[in-house]
């Protein structure tokens, strides 16, 4: 399993996935660091990386993920590399299981530069623009357990979207499930029942009611492992 992780991991490095990891987080920052030099009062950090956070769980994440299972799935489908791997002498869910771990590694990484990227353009706006310098005390540590969460309670989603990535040969059904879901979360937001949606739990993390926000863990990440699970064993059976 280790060996055919670290090719996987090598296949990313030579595609447009790290790209990818990249853009997002830092076009977050980029919107965050214009308001901030646009701002005649200084916002507390709470706010500041408040408001970043939710845009990445209530958006970013989605289409992000949308886009990221398509990448990995191509790396295979577009040259018609599948047949050559499977007769590899590896275990089969292997092959799919490496790229799953990367796929979920890569929502954690960006993660994790949201708020690495996002206190950096405030700390950069604030130096610009002294007297619309973030105020308070930075929690980095509760925001990082919040990001944490939110990933987690994303599973399902990734799990679902890389499932259909590389079952089907072609982009496309990848695409509309993602684009689709991420539709269907933002209108349904308020809706109780959007809170099994599984593009709408990363958001629920943030929600104030305690209901929501277990029901996202439980659901998004639980369940998300056991869909997870059962579509690396799906893949792995499949002949073609």
């Amino acid at each position: 399993m280790l060996a055919v992780l670290s090719v996987e991991i090598r296949k990313l490095n030579r595609s447009l996935a790290l790209v990818l990891a990249a853009t997002a987080p830092a076009l977050i920052a980029v919107f965050a660091f214009s308001m901030l030099l646009r701002s005649e009062t200084p916002w507390e950090w709470e706010r500041w990386i408040g408001s970043a956070t939710a845009i990445w769980a209530y958006f970013m994440m989605p289409m992000c993920v949308t886009a990221l299972t398509a990448l990995v799935a191509h790396m295979e489908h577009g040259p018609r590399s599948w047949d050559h791997l499977r007769a590899l002498p590896v275990p089969r869910w292997t092959l799919y299981a490496s790229k799953a771990v990367c796929v979920i590694g890569l929502v954690l990484i960006m993660s994790a530069a949201v708020l690495a990227m996002m206190i950096g353009a405030v700390i950069l706006g604030g130096l610009i623009k002294p007297e619309a310098a973030a105020a308070g005390r930075l929690d980095l540590a509760g925001h990082a357990w919040i990001l944490a969460k939110i990933a987690a309670a994303a599973v399902l989603m990734i799990a679902l979207q890389f499932w259909t990535a590389i079952r089907f040969a072609s982009f496309v059904p990848g695409l509309v499930l993602g684009i689709g879901g991420t539709f269907f979360a933002v209108v349904a937001t308020s809706a109780k029942e959007g809170v099994f949606m599984p593009w709408q739990m990363p958001v629920n993390i943030l929600a104030t009611e305690a209901w929501r926000v277990q029901t996202a863990l439980t659901l998004g990440g639980g369940l998300g492992l056991v869909v997870l699970a059962a579509a690396v064993i799906h893949l792995a059976r499949r002949e073609g």
